[in-house]
């Protein structure tokens, strides 16, 4: 697929956005990243667009990983853990994926974004426990919820991070500062999973993904900044993004719901 550089700048600055969002929410920002790639760049296949991004995204997210695992926000067994069991749901995931028509997917995509809208809503005030860790007891728990999640990553194209960061909540019991910074790991193994499974079969644009990323890395040093300032105000900004990815679900289902009546 041939792209206008007007669209690789788009795709930059798209990327920025995703790489704020990642570094202050530890997710969120790429389920953003579909629908940027498809309504702002241009990426006119789905399956390019799923592909592409979920490169970029797992770039993004270790970008991000670094900053938070300066600041001791990463509880590594537990990451590590949901990561391995996550990488095998990933794998099925992204298998899947490609057997599903591109606007029947989209129109997945926005009923996922409206659930995970309604999730971090729920989740927008919790706490957790600094000490939680992984161990003996609470393995499977941790393992389940990883990989299911990254059965939902690779199906999707996304990274993950904001069904990552309420699973690891609810399987460790760690605060939300800690699962942020832990989700990090897993976004970077799901995405680049995802990536190669699309790659494999051609559904990724390499310069785009390279102009996604660099923006992300800008954005992310400035997402990853601010959330340790942020965090008091994080039931707020939580409340807020969800309400924008509710705003972005609905516009998504429309345009999907129109293409496939269109057809």
């Amino acid at each position: 697929m041939s792209l206008e550089p007007i669209q690789y700048g788009l795709g930059g600055l798209s990327g920025g956005l995703v790489g704020l969002a990642l570094g202050l929410f530890g997710g969120g920002g790429s389920i953003l990243a579909v629908p940027l790639m498809v309504y702002l760049v241009g990426v006119s296949s789905p399956h390019l667009a799923i592909g592409t991004s979920a490169l970029a995204v797992a770039v993004n997210a270790f970008a991000n990983l670094i900053g938070h695992a300066r600041l001791g926000h990463v509880k590594w067994r537990c990451a590590i853990m949901y990561s391995l069991s996550g990488i095998v749901g990933a794998y099925v995931g992204s298998f899947l994926g490609k057997l599903v028509e591109g606007q029947h997917l989209l129109a997945l995509f926005a009923l996922l974004m409206i659930g995970v809208g309604g999730l971090m809503l729920k989740r927008r005030e919790a706490q957790g426990d600094p000490g939680a860790r992984c161990s003996r007891e609470n393995a499977p728990k941790v393992i389940a919820f990883g990989g299911l999640t990254g059965m939902f990553s690779g199906f999707f194209g996304i990274g993950g991070g904001f069904l990552i960061v309420p699973g690891l909540m609810a399987s460790t019991g760690m605060p939300i500062l800690f699962a942020v910074g832990s989700s990090l790991v897993a976004v970077s193994a799901f995405g680049l999973t995802t990536a190669l499974s699309y790659a494999a079969s051609g559904y990724v644009d390499w310069t785009l993904a390279a102009a996604f990323i660099s923006g992300g890395v800008v954005g992310g040093v400035m997402g990853t900044a601010a959330a340790s300032r942020l965090a008091v105000y994080k039931g707020v900004l939580n409340t807020l993004f969800a309400l924008m990815i509710f705003i972005v679900a609905v516009y998504m289902l429309y345009r999907s719901l129109f293409e496939i009546v269109a057809n």
